[in-house]
């Protein structure tokens, strides 16, 4: 058995879907179906150290959003024929499909933020594509895994995928990377190249407006320091992306602007312990399809406020206060809560190491390689 996986929408492993990706393919085991990764000639070695055993298929060196798009609907059928793949797997199905496979397919939906709102920023050509041709191309593929029940639901309801074809199987948090570090008594955190000055509130995510809410973040933390006159840095760690001006501009505008800071692309080998050293977590998304930094920040032993929106309910559940995304008041009430009241935050912090332990890397992967094996068989 010979199994593909398309690795053009992950970005080099950097993303969440790309490090999905990576924690797939360690617990890929040595015996049995032979899977391949394909995508970018740039990615030929971003999953070796996971998986050396690995047969890379570079495809274009690199260029834009179309022309993996086109590849997909004019080339990959053909390539799939010559690699003689019994199925392939699109672990990024949300943005890259192609339109008819010559094998089964299996495909993951982290989010439909895209199609079902479609006005976060995204360029026009990205959303032409998405609107006129994702929900045909999803409705094409034999299975799919939704990442929370609430992806499921967007994909009946927006897309009119039959609910029997969608698996829910939640994304897993690794243990081993975030923990609960000592806290010591140092005023600054390091993690090269960078130093934090104590106590920070984080929010780590990419720098899309309006998608991700930063601009109201960073009003909500000026209220916050207005009423407890705290020291806290509001640290926003991220790479620059759509409409990243506007963010940028709240800040230099905020009275605060001098306890922000943006760290830019930051290290995800270094990310555990930005997430450790932190007093809160704030996550303010307009849409999450399940929500890691969620996870990644209690599995640390961090607090966490978080948007009543999307999955992260769901992925939170009773560990984590909650806020209205579009009132930085609500937001502010939830930071000054976490950080004046001992008694909360030891509330949450030992709610959030419980709710982060139920979720696991070896399930997500062990169901996840079945369901393909199970799809090559029907």
């Amino acid at each position: 058995m010979k199994i593909g996986i398309d690795t053009f929408a992950c970005e080099g492993g950097k993303s969440g879907v790309g490090v999905y990706v990576t924690q797939l393919v360690k617990r890929i085991p040595p015996s049995g179906a032979l899977y391949e990764l394909f995508g970018w000639e740039v990615d030929r070695f971003a999953y070796s150290e996971a998986a050396p055993d690995i047969e890379f298929i570079p495809r274009y060196p690199m260029g834009g959003r179309i022309v993996p798009k086109l590849w997909h609907i004019f080339r990959y059928p053909q390539f799939a024929r010559d690699r003689v793949y019994n199925a392939c797997f699109f672990p990024a199905a949300h943005k890259q499909l192609p339109y008819t496979s010559p094998c089964p397919t299996v495909g993951v939906v982290h989010d439909m933020a895209a199609y079902a709102y479609g006005l976060f920023g995204f360029e026009k050509t990205g959303m032409a594509c998405i609107w006129r041709f994702l929900p045909n191309a999803l409705r094409r593929l034999d299975r799919i895994i939704a990442v929370s029940h609430w992806v499921k639901q967007q994909l009946v309801e927006r897309v009119k995928v039959k609910e029997s074809r969608i698996e829910v199987i939640p994304n897993g948090i690794d243990h081993a990377a975030f923990y609960p570090r000592p806290r010591n008594e140092e005023s600054v955190v390091l993690i090269q190249p960078f130093s934090f000055r104590r106590p920070y509130v984080l929010y780590a995510s990419r720098l899309e407006h309006p998608l991700k809410n930063h601009v109201r973040l960073i009003e909500a933390f000026g209220i916050f320091k207005e009423q407890t006159k705290y020291p806290h840095r509001l640290v926003l760690a991220g790479r620059d992306l759509h409409g990243v001006e506007q963010i940028k501009a709240a800040a230099a505008g905020s009275a605060f602007r001098n306890d922000i800071f943006f760290t830019g692309h930051f290290p995800p080998k270094n990310l555990p312990e930005l997430y450790a050293g932190a007093d809160i977590v704030v996550i303010p998304s307009l849409y999450e399809g399940f929500g890691m930094g969620v996870l990644e920040a209690m599995a640390s032993g961090v607090p966490v406020a978080c948007a009543r929106t999307g999955s992260l309910p769901e992925t939170a559940e009773h560990a984590a206060l909650y806020f209205d995304p579009y009132k930085p008041e609500d937001m502010a009430d939830r930071m000054v809560t976490l950080t004046t009241n001992r008694e909360v935050y030891r509330e949450c912090r030992r709610r959030g190491l419980e709710r982060a332990a139920v979720f696991s890397w070896d399930r997500c992967a062990a169901r996840t390689l079945d369901l393909i094996q199970e799809t090559v068989g029907r």
